[in-house]
């Protein structure tokens, strides 16, 4: 069974699914540069990136294949919410039904979300400690509404946001430096500025917003969300600082991301032969070869993730400690190991 099969009855739903981001999870897992150097356990036998990335449309071709290889069952999209046997809407409308997938290293929406104010109150709302009445957001309220399927975000998985090839209308200059840096580290523009092949594959994914019109629409959907709570000047304030907090950690990601780029360009640091160019290739993960790489991914998915979703998530430990406190440090590490491998290279 597939998400067509659901199709026949729920064809709204189901197209409301299709222009989601959720409908190109498979397709996102299968574009990163090391997926195929994970087992394939963890892939095509979902007990790794597979099992949550299932979700995702896959074409004919790739299923059958799943199949010849012995991976009889996950292929659906809609049963990874409303899970078989029953296909409850009721169960897909807890945020536990999200927690599965949308927890752990880089992107813990679970434990932020269960931490905030709006999933404590939500857990007391249920357990009758608060009334019905009483504001309670889920994970649905907010990326869902009226349970429309089309789940997306303005700034994206990753965020990063381009206008064309241009900032943002009213962002900095400085900003929009750092965000080209970070942008050449994911390896979707070239050391020119120019766009890459793997652009395409973001578009494709729509794992960025690559035009300001494009972040409006669903910058405007979210407020319209918050506004079931909240006045919409407290909402406007409220996301914008989730935007200027990002300002401050792109900041320090580009600077990270230089210094390791000087140690390609000064011949400091061998550069992967497989990098395509002269830039950390933030999207190897921790198959990066060497400890500072490593620092600079896990400073990039890890805590450049909490700090920005920990901000938009409502939970201030997990935007603080858990992301800005652990990128200060992992920098701080980042500038000593540079001075290190640097002097070792002139002995």
């Amino acid at each position: 069974m597939t998400a067509e099969t659901c199709k026949s009855c729920h064809a709204n739903r189901y197209d409301e699914f299709a222009s989601s981001k959720h409908a190109f999870a498979w397709a996102s897992m299968k574009a990163m540069p090391t997926t195929h150097w994970k087992p394939m356990e963890m892939i095509d036998g979902m007990k790794g990136c597979g099992a949550c990335h299932k979700i995702g449309f896959k074409a004919p071709e790739e299923i059958a294949r799943l199949k010849s290889e012995g991976s009889g069952f996950g292929f659906a999209s809609c049963d990874a919410c409303h899970t078989r046997h029953t296909f409850s809407v009721k169960e897909a409308r807890e945020p536990e039904a999200c927690a599965t997938c949308h927890m752990g290293f880089d992107h813990p929406q679970w434990e932020m979300y269960s931490t905030s104010k709006h999933g404590v109150r939500h857990g007391l709302k249920r357990d009758g400690i608060l009334p019905e009445s009483a504001a309670a957001p889920t994970c649905q309220t907010c990326h869902m509404p009226a349970g429309h399927h089309g789940v997306n975000t303005a700034w994206g998985f990753l965020a990063v946001r381009t206008n064309g090839l241009a900032p943002y209308p009213g962002e900095s200059e400085q900003w929009w430096k750092d965000r080209v840096t970070i942008l050449q580290g994911l390896g979707v523009l070239d050391p020119e500025g120019k766009p890459t092949a793997r652009l395409d594959v973001v578009a494709a994914a729509k794992v960025a917003k690559l035009s300001a019109a494009e972040f409006d629409v669903e910058r405007a959907r979210m407020l319209q969300a918050c506004g079931q709570c909240h006045s919409e000047n407290f909402a406007k304030g409220e996301l914008a600082k989730g935007d200027r907090m990002i300002e401050q950690i792109d900041h320090l990601m580009a600077e990270a991301i230089r210094i390791v780029a000087g140690l390609y360009k000064d011949g400091v640091l061998a550069k992967p032969a497989h990098y395509a160019y002269p830039f950390p290739d933030l999207l190897t993960f921790h198959d990066s070869p060497t400890p500072i790489e490593n620092r600079l991914f896990n400073m990039h998915l890890e805590h450049r993730m909490r700090a920005f979703q920990g901000t938009f998530h409502a939970n201030p430990d997990y935007a603080l400690w858990y992301g800005w406190s652990e990128m200060q440090q992992d920098l701080t590490e980042i500038r000593a190991m540079a001075e290190e491998l640097r002097r070792a290279k002139v002995r």
